[in-house]
């Protein structure tokens, strides 16, 4: 071995890429460990509405520990994911001692399942969230199976603007086990639109109903109770007072069954 000597001279250079990755690696540690590159600042970047102060400063203390390089934003990021009303978290560093954490809070839209729980929310994506808001009863109610939320949000705002015609709002929008919908206006009355069919589905229906409200439940100068749209060529109506709970809401669909199918 010793008499080849560019085999000798190939160990002597890993020896010194060995020694010099260590130095690198000793002061890459020092740097990142070093009192000299204290993390001096933390940046809220973000319009909070729901977030305080102190959630806020108690978020940090618990995630931002280390210095400007050891500082672990995962951590970071962690410990602000789990204040009430935080949707998502972006951390980043900023040279040379500042971390920059961006909140994007829950922006409520409803409410979800029944009254008995208004700490649970649904947001604008379709999410459901936990949060207390003072005035939550404000919002529509939303409830359906277990992960038909996003679903919900999207025909909510169908419903709406299907709706704005006739200045009115879905108050409560419920979709049955069995994928029945079912609205409650900002009027108080139900509309039962029943399930999704090819031949005809649920807007199609509603729609029909936007179309004739004016010549026939607008004309009406009662209170309205229940519309059945669960027919083809028409609906039911139910007036309190005319009709008893236990018999059939009378059809006007048939007046208008003509008009409808042209």
């Amino acid at each position: 071995m010793w008499d080849k000597p560019d085999l000798l001279n190939g160990c002597a250079n890993a020896l010194y890429a060995l020694a010099a990755a260590a130095l690198i690696y000793a002061g890459a540690q020092m740097a990142i460990h070093s009192s000299l590159l204290p993390l001096r600042h933390l940046a809220l970047q973000g319009e909070l509405a729901q977030v305080t102060r102190e959630q806020a400063e108690g978020a940090a203390r618990l995630g931002a520990v280390g210095t400007f390089f050891s500082v672990d934003l995962d951590a970071v990021r962690r410990a602000f994911e789990a204040l009430p009303w935080v949707r998502k978290v972006e951390v980043r560093r900023l040279w040379p001692d500042r971390i920059e954490v961006a909140i994007e809070e829950h922006a409520a839209l409803a409410r979800w399942g029944s009254d008995a729980q208004p700490k649970r929310l649904v947001n604008t994506y379709g999410e459901v969230f936990e949060g207390n808001l003072a005035d939550a009863m404000r919002l529509p109610q939303f409830a359906g199976p277990a992960g038909s939320a996003e679903e919900l949000t999207r025909r909510y705002g169908a419903f709406r603007q299907a709706l704005a015609p006739l200045g009115l709002e879905p108050r409560q929008v419920l979709l049955s086990p069995r994928y029945a919908w079912q609205l409650r206006l900002s009027n108080g009355l139900t509309l039962e639109l029943g399930r999704d069919q090819l031949k005809e589905p649920v807007m199609e229906r509603l729609s029909r109903f936007v179309a004739f409200y004016a010549q026939t439940l607008g004309a009406l100068n009662r209170k309205l109770d229940h519309v059945d749209l669960r027919y083809p060529n028409g609906f039911a109506l139910r007036v309190p007072g005319i009709v008893d709970s236990g018999r059939e809401p009378k059809s006007m669909g048939n007046k208008h069954r003509g008009r409808e199918k042209a």
